[in-house]
């Protein structure tokens, strides 16, 4: 089964407000929507609207309720609704962190870039990325501080952490030991990145 998604109009009419204001809300990061490659329209997920509404105490419509049994008409309104492929490259190396996120892009994925720690902690919940790359040598907070505290949150439960790094195997040790789900050593080939998350994500 797939799962509906929106124009800004449509959301604009959910929640009573002018679908510029819908915009603004998804370029702060407030309401987790994606542009539509070339043309730049923006398109939302139903469970993202509704997650969004019922944190900011919106009423919700009846038809947002109803179960699920739409069938697909047009494949750029429905989408797989398993996985949002959402990615949080955390990174101070802007260009690994560029490049790192290319390839994410090319294969499917929503890619958001944070340069340190604390900027990783507020699009973890803006956000809410299904997967997590994450530098561990990084000024102000480090990437241990930032593994240690996303895994101390029972919502993050299922995020995925992959820990790219260029420091020694005894860091890459302490990051598995808490909570990375994987390592992946720099300089790394591209194949590897991407069979690491085709192997969780598939």
């Amino acid at each position: 089964m797939s799962e509906p998604i929106y124009t800004t109009g449509d959301v604009a009419k959910f929640t009573g407000v002018n679908f510029r204001t819908v915009i603004r809300w998804i370029e702060r990061g407030e309401l987790s929507g994606y542009k539509l490659p070339g043309r730049g329209d923006h398109r939302i997920m139903r469970s993202s609207l509704l997650r969004f509404m019922k944190t900011n105490g919106m009423p919700i419509p009846p038809e947002l309720t109803q179960p699920m049994h739409i069938e697909p008409t047009d494949s750029q309104y429905m989408v797989d609704p398993v996985v949002e492929r959402k990615a949080l490259v955390v990174d101070d190396d802007a260009p690994m962190a560029n490049a790192i996120a290319r390839v994410l892009k090319r294969a499917g994925w929503q890619v958001e870039v944070a340069n340190d720690g604390f900027e990783a902690g507020m699009l973890l919940v803006s956000f809410q990325p299904s997967l997590l790359t994450l530098d561990l040598r990084m000024p102000s907070m480090d990437g241990l501080t930032v593994l240690a505290l996303t895994r101390a949150k029972p919502e993050l439960e299922g995020l995925k952490i992959l820990v790219i790094s260029a420091q020694g195997q005894s860091d890459l040790n302490k990051a598995l030991e808490g909570g990375a789900n994987q390592v992946l050593a720099k300089p790394f080939e591209n194949d590897e990145l991407l069979g690491i998350v085709e192997k969780w994500f598939s």
